[in-house]
């Protein structure tokens, strides 16, 4: 009867360890992180106010997240845009950005700081990044992107992954049309394409495949959190999807494109040379409206497409569980005109350019589906996934966390500035300014109807002046 006794007590007692432990486990598991980048992604979602559009999965998750409805990115281009996001910091305007901090590192002759992922690598994550999360798809350099001594990102990534199909290279993935299709000369690539067949037919769907594995992996790791980065390339030109995609958009009535005429005097307009330097069959959307809608369908069908493939990665997500244990941020890398000021095109210093969709989900988020119109900027994200995962943020970040406007979506945000090589601006919660390098200002007034058409520098000295020091502080 005693020995009986003791082994009860023993197994008791080796239960209550065993719970205990797991428990201790549980609490201190940090939260995983999704980060899913998606390449010229305007705020062109039905839950951004794009009604029209078929975004579904997106949609979902923003209805149980918080939207950014006033997110702006630093610069109008994907590597500074991709550089601030990454690193936290200010940096070059260039698509090389990341390449020349690689740089620095090699040479070794100067403290570069950590960027986010080898920030949470250090704190014990997995970080593994799959598709276009820095400037090139894969994260390394090369005459096809696949050159593995010349690293975009060292130290970032436990694994840094480009699945490339039958497109050969990362290179050829970036600008792939159906089918293998790969561009040599842009004027001999049609700049937007439908063809009949299933989501692996472009680059993307090999993307989420290799995302949902990695996923599904990770997720299986109890001992570690992850740190999952996700690069969608559509809607990049050239503007190429499933035809299923484009059918969602037969007989839809478009919304007429605002402000669509040149600028007159001195801005950051420029000719669209990406855009126009494919196959364009001779027509100029700014002269052809049927063109310019044909091209906005295309643009529409690629965000569909996207759409579908962030689907195919939330839906791992919720499969394995982790998403009870997952922050999720969707992120678009910048702009897009859609013919707004006559650009087809990012790279201008215009609001089409920098205004880009931001979604935050969270497990304990008590705002599901609240929309944010705070002021905010993608320098933000990397302190605000420190806060949320209990992290330490580091002193060299620039950005301010969103944590309180994710705990109360009314609360205000900030200026949000952002630069090119020749200029610079600063947004505000009713005007944006753009300072030229030689000097000259634009200013426009967001309260009033002509916004950004009617640049109003000179009505307003003060105010200029204000805007002018605000700038020059947050880039000093």
């Amino acid at each position: 009867m005693m020995v009986k006794k003791i082994i009860a007590f023993f197994f008791a007692g080796l239960s209550f360890v065993m719970i205990t432990n797991c428990q201790k486990k549980q609490v201190a598991q940090k939260p995983n992180i999704l980060l899913i980048c998606v390449d010229d992604l305007r705020p062109e979602l039905k839950s951004f106010g794009a009604n029209y559009i078929s975004s579904p999965n997106i949609d979902a998750l923003a209805a149980n997240g918080v939207k950014f409805q006033q997110h702006y990115v630093n610069a109008p281009s994907c590597g500074p845009s991709r550089y601030t996001l990454l690193t936290g910091n200010y940096g070059p305007a260039g698509n090389n950005a990341l390449f020349l901090r690689a740089k620095k590192i090699k040479n070794g002759t100067e403290k570069i700081n950590q960027s986010m992922p080898e920030w949470f690598k250090t704190h014990g994550y997995t970080t593994v990044s799959v598709g276009k999360v820095s400037h090139h798809p894969g994260g390394r350099g090369g005459k096809n992107w696949n050159d593995s001594t010349q690293i975009e990102m060292p130290n970032a990534w436990d694994k840094h992954l480009m699945p490339v199909a039958e497109w050969q290279h990362p290179r050829g993935m970036m600008h792939g049309l159906a089918n293998g299709e790969i561009r040599v000369k842009p004027g001999d690539m049609d700049v937007f394409q439908t063809v009949e067949g299933d989501d692996n037919i472009y680059p993307d769907g090999a993307i989420a495949e290799e995302a949902v594995k990695q996923l599904g992996a990770l997720a299986t790791d109890s001992d570690k959190p992850f740190f999952l980065a996700v690069g969608i390339i559509k809607p990049h030109l050239p503007f190429g999807a499933p035809k299923s995609y484009f059918d969602k958009y037969d007989g839809i009535t478009l919304p007429e494109i605002e402000h669509p005429q040149k600028p007159e005097g001195k801005t950051t307009w420029h000719g669209s040379s990406e855009f126009m330097k494919y196959n364009r069959w001779g027509k100029n959307p700014n002269k052809d409206t049927a063109f310019a809608d044909d091209v906005r369908r295309h643009y529409a069908a690629c965000v569909s497409y996207a759409d579908a493939q962030v689907g195919k990665v939330l839906a791992e997500l919720k499969r394995t569980g982790a998403d009870k244990n997952t922050i999720v941020v969707l992120w678009g890398d910048h702009g897009w005109h859609l013919g707004e000021h006559a650009i087809w095109g990012k790279h201008s210093l215009f609001e089409e350019s920098l205004h880009a969709p931001l979604i935050i989900y969270y497990p304990e988020i008590t705002h599901k589906g609240a929309s944010s119109n705070a002021i905010v900027e993608s320098l933000d994200i990397f302190p605000t996934l420190c806060d949320l995962t209990g992290i330490e943020t580091p002193e060299y970040t620039s950005g301010t966390s969103l944590k309180d406007i994710l705990a109360d979506p009314n609360t205000n945000g900030h200026t949000a500035i952002a630069y090119t090589n020749n200029a610079s601006t600063i947004r505000t919660s009713t005007h944006r300014m753009t300072l030229h390098k030689d000097g000259f200002v634009e200013l426009y007034d967001h309260t009033t109807t002509e916004k950004e058409t009617k640049n109003v520098a000179e009505e307003y000295p003060e105010l200029v002046e204000e805007l002018k020091n605000a700038l020059k502080t947050r880039l000093d």
